[in-house]
């Protein structure tokens, strides 16, 4: 980065880098006036101020470019993590027995994950998350844009690929949701954040059984009102365009919509599930066995066929759930 930048009027500098002003109350510096450039603040500030701050004026430079610096890598990480595919090699089964296959996925596909409790669905997707490179217990390798990713992805913050949804989600942090959201949309430097906020929270709501208000601590959330502002909060907020869910069926959320919203954002779903309407909502599902992928099965018109008619099924059973939770009788 050029410094020049020192030399800009904070008014000017602050057009640039909207968040750059939030320097100096993190220091106990009061803002300097918008005519002033930083480097001329820095020379102005008073001696007494600086050692009542335990500050040293010739690293307040430093410390505000490396700042500068930070904003900018930020910046560019949200255009960073865009990718044309993921490539996953086979590995092994737990008995060692190799998985003969390479599965490409694009953004806006759905593969789903079926198989038996323990048959390997969490670990597969654990590879996806750590962009296992054969040094996983089943020796899969996930391949980026046809490539090996670049080794600093598995540990980077701003260029992080994959987003998780688990099935337990617990808040522990004393805030509302608006408060929560209004966080992370802070800290990816949206330009309308009580905008954004309030359709992360809007959306989360058409997804969650039951409604909740922006002031609803995030600490009380029940598990289906956490899963839905989660999948909305990713949907509307997550660069990462790698997007993994395990088991979403028992949310007490529109599972369907939910998946759907996270495609129409044009992410890469992989979904473990026992659901089989989530399951044929998938082009490929991969059918896991003994720690290990089975079959790739793609979905077929008369699969498709069938999810019509067990979707009429699901809403059927649906307003039947509904009737009970009203208290209505069921006869």
């Amino acid at each position: 980065m050029n410094e020049s930048f020192l030399e800009l009027p904070l008014a000017v500098l602050l057009v640039q880098s909207p968040l750059a002003g939030e320097f100096f109350p993190t220091l106990g510096l009061p803002l300097p006036p918008g005519t002033m450039s930083p480097a001329a603040y820095f020379a102005a500030l008073d001696n007494g101020v600086l050692e009542d701050l335990a500050l040293e004026r010739d690293s307040l430079v430093e410390q505000f470019t490396d700042y500068l610096l930070l904003l900018s890598t930020l910046g560019k990480g949200r255009t960073a993590s865009r990718l044309e595919s993921i490539t996953i090699l086979g590995g092994h089964d737990k008995s060692g027995r190799r998985e003969d296959f390479s599965l490409t996925v694009r953004p806006g596909e759905i593969i789903s994950l079926v198989g038996p409790t323990g048959s390997g669905k969490s670990r597969f997707l654990a590879d996806i998350e750590w962009l296992a490179q054969g040094d996983s217990p089943t020796g899969r390798s996930l391949l980026i844009d046809g490539a090996p990713p670049d080794p600093g992805l598995r540990y980077a913050i701003d260029r992080k690929l994959v987003a998780q949804l688990s099935q337990n989600m617990n808040f522990v942090m004393d805030l509302s949701v608006e408060e929560f959201i209004t966080m992370h949309a802070e800290s990816r430097m949206v330009e309308d954040i009580p905008g954004v906020t309030r359709s992360i929270i809007s959306l989360a709501n058409e997804l969650a059984g039951e409604r909740f208000s922006p002031d609803t601590p995030v600490t009380s959330l029940s598990g289906g009102q956490s899963r839905a502002l989660m999948i909305a909060d990713t949907s509307c907020l997550s660069n990462s365009p790698i997007v993994l869910i395990d088991e979403i069926e028992n949310a007490g959320i529109d599972r369907k919509r939910a998946v759907r919203t996270l495609v129409d954002k044009q992410k890469i779903v992989l979904m473990a599930t026992h659901d089989p309407i989530l399951a044929l909502m998938g082009e490929r599902r991969l059918v896991f066995k003994n720690g290990g992928i089975a079959a790739i099965i793609t979905t077929s018109d008369a699969e498709r066929a069938n999810l019509k008619l067990f979707e009429e099924m699901d809403a059927k059973l649906g307003a039947v759930r509904n009737a009970l939770r009203n208290g209505e009788r069921i006869e």
